[in-house]
């Protein structure tokens, strides 16, 4: 089933009811499915094999989506913060693409050869009146193509065809299930998986989707309350930093709250949960290579972690919840054996959403169809997945394997303590030492060894911090991502750094 089914659903079930933008005056589910034909049209016209998408997030986003699906050809979102030289190698794998960009990257696209519109201009040309619908091609095409985040490596293209974006949206929401009032704020960036799901999803429920262009907590805040927003999508340090502004914080309409892409701080989201005790809040877990989400931490387990006495259920507010139906989840040690709860290995996963499909790779799968997502993890003894960090940031401190993400989660449960990363710096006796970057709450000050101390009476001493610096932020990607490169930098050589910023 192609993407354009979604659409065609929601054209003919609810054709009035606005999908993106304010209301009244924004995209209807009719218009919505007549500029996707009309810019179809666009990309078949100039013999495009792609649409590359190098700007923000904001309503050409959606409309280039199912226009390329239409075409028959992926929409490649890129991300519009890589360096010249990244862009250019990216660019030149998408030589007859038509490309959607602004600014300076319209001219990098230009040099790149492509056909260019901003994206006033793509949503201008797609709002006239078109050919009516393009005939239906029977292309084995990706839907989209999305680059990984290169946080430690080259990005690699993550090829996800409609097969499984659709096999995601029928095992998340149920057709036209919102209500005619519900808005969803979406603010991540569109080169992120959680872009396309949301977008998606979104139009076959029948919710309205604002998207905010540029985050900041004010401008969050004031779109929530002014659209009268009752979903949101958020990384954890947005909800972070919307919890540390001084802004007026109240959303009557607000009713759920989803975030992931990153691990949250038990003491963020415990904040949240007590700054709106009626807000539902989910943690999603998923990765681009999964469709977006593949585990869900719900509403109940928040609140059964946050007022429960047994210790193992307060746990659980740390963990990403239980894989979702559709998806099988294995936990298998080095030899690639299964693994009991409670002990630690790769996260394996298999299911109709998983593509596992890389640009110029092929599917990175084992005989079984089961996927290695790098992570590791464990499952406690009711099926809930706690997420152990990635296998590639692993330290080796003489012959001991540590995983960052367990000295992290120490440091994250110190109530001083808002963010933190953890990273293996060479080290002539040891091979790699451990080091750590903290960010306190604000107002807060707290010794260093006392945060040594935290550490060393949860885990041994072996897996306490040599060093522990304090800094102002941590450097991020717009999906709360750490970049360790730049984290292990700044500790390598810090005077050559101004403070951490996000990248």
């Amino acid at each position: 089933m192609k993407l354009t089914m979604l659409l065609d659903m929601a054209a003919d079930g609810f054709a009035d009811r606005v999908l993106i933008g304010s209301s009244p005056d924004g995209i209807t589910a009719a218009r919505l499915a007549e500029m996707a034909d009309a810019g179809a049209w666009t990309i078949r016209d100039s013999g495009a094999d792609a649409v590359v998408y190098l700007a923000v997030n904001g309503p050409a986003f959606p409309v280039a989506l199912f226009a390329a699906a239409r075409a028959g050809v992926p929409l490649v979102p890129v991300n519009y913060r890589l360096g010249a030289e990244q862009l250019r190698a990216l660019l030149a794998n998408h030589p007859r693409a038509v490309g959607i960009a602004d600014g300076a990257h319209a001219q990098m696209l230009r040099e790149a050869g492509m056909t260019v519109l901003t994206p006033e201009e793509w949503l201008a040309d797609t709002n006239v009146a078109g050919r009516g619908p393009v005939p239906p091609v029977d292309i084995d095409a990706p839907a989209v193509v999305i680059y990984t985040s290169g946080t430690t490596a080259a990005p690699k293209g993550v090829l996800l065809r409609h097969e499984n974006l659709t096999a995601y949206v029928f095992g998340s929401v149920e057709f036209a299930s919102a209500d005619a009032e519900d808005a969803a704020l979406i603010s991540v960036p569109p080169y992120h998986v959680a872009a396309v799901a949301n977008t998606i999803t979104s139009v076959y429920s029948g919710r309205r989707a604002v998207i905010l262009e540029q985050f900041t907590p004010e401008q969050w805040l004031q779109a929530a309350r002014r659209e009268r927003i009752t979903n949101a999508l958020v990384v954890p340090t947005m909800l972070s930093r919307i919890i540390e502004s001084d802004a007026d914080k109240d959303v009557p309409t607000l009713r759920a709250v989803a975030y992931g892409g990153a691990p949250m701080p038990a003491t963020v989201i415990e904040r949240a949960l007590g700054l709106w005790p009626r807000v539902e809040f989910v943690n999603a877990y998923g990765l681009t290579e999964t469709s977006s989400t593949i585990a869900v931490l719900g509403p109940d387990d928040h609140r059964a972690a946050l007022v429960g006495e047994d210790p193992e259920v307060r746990r659980r507010l740390g963990s990403v919840g239980r894989v979702v139906p559709g998806i099988d989840l294995e936990v298998r040690d080095a030899d690639n054996v299964a693994v009991r709860p409670g002990v630690v290995g790769g996260i394996w996963v298999r299911g109709e959403q998983v593509s596992a499909e890389y640009a110029g790779i092929g599917r990175l799968v084992d005989d079984r169809g089961f996927f290695d997502t790098r992570d590791q993890g464990h499952l406690d003894s009711a099926g809930y997945l706690f997420i152990g960090g990635r296998v590639d940031d692993m330290i080796i401190r003489g012959a001991e394997n540590i995983a960052p993400a367990e000295i992290e989660d120490v440091l994250l449960r110190h109530p001083s303590v808002v963010d933190a990363v953890v990273v293996g710096v060479p080290d002539e006796e040891w091979g790699q030492r451990i080091e750590a970057a903290i960010v306190v709450w604000p107002g807060v000050e707290v010794a260093v060894e006392e945060l040594r101390n935290h550490v060393r009476a949860t885990l041994r001493g072996s897996k306490t911090p040599d060093r522990i610096v304090v800094w102002s932020e941590l450097p991020r990607t717009e999906t709360g991502k750490i970049v360790r490169r730049h984290v292990l930098d700044h500790l390598l050589a810090p005077d050559e750094y101004e403070t951490p910023s996000k990248c």
